[in-house]
């Protein structure tokens, strides 16, 4: 990749050169972003975000067992991808609630790396744009997997570790809260049906902070709601923003305590986490039906097999900053849900 770079003063670290996306990066992560945002709005009119049912063909009385079902699961896929862009490009109300949902998510994705980038250039660390993650519908249930930045130059201090790990989350915290503020403005109550045998319905934990916004906003979050598109783009960004600030690993999380705490504390918390995750998932599915534990006990599990790289300079970190870290802790504890997927 041809990128140019450009010479600055760096202060105590002296003269260094410091790398500026050419036009071509910015045409790739472009490209990633617009992929993402087609993705997302498809996610978002498909069920358990959106209104259109998933793969209604494999319910039908002509399935009779498991080799038919998955003989058909490609033709239904492909219906249900068309039924959704169908509905996207022929129905304003479909498109205005997809768009609602990626805008309201990409927003909350973009503002949570952009705080890591700018970081990154104030203390001039090396880092790449941002990567968009686009999925197919369903395999990544709302079109994405999120996104990073990857870091290509050595951490200067444990302050810019700790400032360039919790910029993301900060950031993206900050960006989610007008968002979950439109979804309890615009969130309605749906009627309550009975479930028929056989049938199993999804509900969605709410973290602390919609609980807060519920309050003052005189809405009862225990009552079945209608599908609301900045619901759960707000949902989905409380939800990364949780997992990034689990300590463990090079998690954003991770990077705080390390900055804070140093290289032993850091090691250990992430093993406490790993198998605190991994209790959680397994009392999540035997009592909650959720199985989005394993999950982030897996990711937990892959974070201890990385390394954190060491900083050149190692100084403890000021007060002022000891008071972001408790900032950070609070966030993710308003932004964090045991089992946030239950399935009954």
């Amino acid at each position: 990749m041809a990128d140019f770079y450009n010479s600055f003063d760096d202060g105590d670290f002296g003269q260094r050169r410091v790398m500026r996306p050419t036009k071509r990066t910015w045409f790739k992560h472009g490209c990633l972003l617009l992929l993402t945002f087609i993705t997302s709005t498809i996610a978002g009119v498909v069920q358990p975000f959106g209104v259109i049912e998933i793969l209604p063909e494999l319910d039908s009385p002509e399935i009779s067992g498991l080799t038919d079902a998955l003989l058909m699961l490609p033709v239904a896929y492909f219906n249900l991808v068309l039924t959704a862009v169908y509905n996207l490009a022929t129905n304003a109300e479909i498109l205005t609630r997809g768009l609602e949902f990626s805008v309201s998510l990409l927003f909350i994705l973009t503002a949570h790396e952009a705080g890591h980038y700018i970081a990154c250039r104030i203390y001039r660390v090396d880092a790449t744009l941002p990567y968009f993650i686009p999925t197919p519908v369903l395999i990544g249930p709302a079109g994405t997997l999120g996104a990073f930045i990857k870091i290509l130059s050595p951490m200067p201090s444990r302050k810019a570790v700790f400032d360039i790990g919790v910029a993301g989350p900060i950031a993206g915290f900050v960006a989610l809260l007008p968002v979950a503020g439109l979804a309890i403005a615009t969130t309605e109550y749906a009627e309550i049906l009975p479930v028929a045998k056989g049938e199993f319905q999804m509900e969605f934990s709410n973290p602390l902070i919609f609980s807060f916004f519920a309050y003052f906003g005189g809405f009862d979050l225990s009552m079945p709601i209608l599908p609301n598109p900045f619901y759960f783009a707000a949902w989905l960004g409380m939800l990364i923003t949780a997992l990034n600030l689990i300590p463990s690993g090079q998690l954003d999380g991770g990077h705080a305590i390390y900055a804070v705490f140093g290289e032993r504390f850091h090691r250990w918390i992430g093993r406490f986490a790993f198998v605190t995750m991994a209790i959680l998932s397994v009392l999540g599915w035997f009592f909650f039906g959720s199985p989005s534990g394993f999950l982030f006990a897996l990711i937990l599990a892959i974070m201890l097999r990385i390394k954190h790289p060491t900083p050149i300079d190692t100084s403890p970190l000021d007060f002022k900053r000891k008071v972001v870290a408790v900032i950070t802790l609070i966030i993710f504890i308003l932004c964090f849900v045991p089992f946030p997927i239950q399935l009954s």
